[in-house]
């Protein structure tokens, strides 16, 4: 019987055009997943190209093969990402289990000839791919790009690049390890990639020590003036404007993290971010213990992702759709007050 592994290694038995892609807004498991895989296709023979949907924060920006990134814009650049999908016999699709999180490049993907392959840790993946690892109990996606380059009998091609990459997206995705994924696999994983030189100390200053003074303000205004607590639903949310994010000449991922301020207050079991983006709100949700984010957000803001840590979408204004959020809380008002307000720690959203 054939596995996905099998099947993989029969695909790419001889150099291929590649084709590597992952989420809108690309967070450091993403990115860190696609870079390290990239590099280990091209230095098993393969061309590739690693094609984001959106643009990504640039404290990611060290990252190995990152200077050969092409990133998607429609207006500038959509014949030749068209191009490069078409033409690719292998599509890699990255740390997302549906292709409306690639926005336009989910068509061109659907539609494109070349064998399709999932690597993705989110739950209920839409069935569109050819050979599929989708295991939402693992921890980030890096840690299974670990695994398939292990399992392939490569581990000896995981250089200190490729190893700070995907320790970068295990880190973010574990909440720096405090997260209950993170599992006795992660940190045998985490000491193997120590093998490769990678430095620990150097990726988590790179990642959460770059911050600018503007954007520190901007946390301060927020924590100060826009966070909202609820108690009677133990729950707490933050709306941020378009205004807002103007006047505090807000970038790609200055708005990453804002949701674990909200569910470490004291007390709280579920929080939400709301970014008007102006084509829509964006929105974060995380919470602790039993109460499902994910079963939330698919329900009612057409989104899903993990247990305690999900995303949504809202088309409506900002304000309407925090009137629809807070209408909904009723409803769950049992689960919300039952369940024990653990403090654990929350993945950065992608807002």
């Amino acid at each position: 019987m054939s596995t996905p592994v099998s099947e993989l290694q029969a695909l790419l038995a001889e150099p291929k055009q590649v084709f590597i892609t992952t989420h809108h807004k690309p967070d450091a498991d993403a990115l860190g997943s696609s870079l390290a895989w990239a590099t280990y296709l091209k230095k098993k023979g393969h061309s590739v190209t690693v094609v984001t949907p959106s643009d990504y924060p640039a404290f990611l920006n060290w990252m190995q093969g990152n200077d050969e990134v092409v990133v998607f814009e429609p207006r500038h650049n959509e014949r030749q990402v068209r191009d490069l999908v078409s033409r690719a016999e292998v599509i890699f699709c990255l740390d997302f289990n549906c292709l409306g999180r690639i926005n336009e490049l989910g068509e061109f993907v659907r539609q494109a000839h070349g064998t399709k392959v999932l690597i993705d840790h989110h739950q209920r993946p839409e069935d569109f791919a050819d050979i599929s690892f989708s295991n939402p109990k693992a921890a980030a996606t890096a840690e299974q790009i670990f695994e398939i380059i292990r399992d392939l009998g490569d581990q000896d091609l995981v250089d200190k690049g490729m190893g700070e990459a995907l320790y970068a997206g295990i880190m973010t995705d574990t909440g720096s390890f405090r997260h209950p994924s993170t599992s006795r696999n992660v940190h045998l994983i985490i000491a193997e990639l120590l093998n490769a030189h990678i430095d620990l100390a150097s990726v988590h200053r790179r990642i959460y020590d770059s911050h600018s003074e503007i954007r520190l303000r901007f946390l301060g205004y927020i924590l100060k003036d826009k966070l909202m607590v609820n108690r009677e639903f133990n729950t707490a949310y933050i709306a941020v404007t378009q205004q807002e994010l103007r006047d505090y000449e807000s970038k790609t991922g200055d708005t990453e993290g804002l949701v674990n301020y909200a569910l470490s207050i004291e007390g709280i079991v579920f929080a939400a971010v709301f970014i008007d983006r102006g084509s829509a709100v964006k929105i974060s949700f995380r919470s602790v213990g039993d109460f499902s984010v994910a079963d939330f957000s698919r329900s009612h803001f057409d989104g899903g992702g993990h247990h305690n840590a999900s995303g949504g979408v809202s088309y409506q204004p900002l304000d309407a759709t925090v009137e629809r959020f807070l209408g909904l809380l009723p409803e769950y008002q049992a689960q919300l007050v039952s369940t024990p307000a653990v403090p654990l720690a929350v993945a950065p959203p992608v807002a």
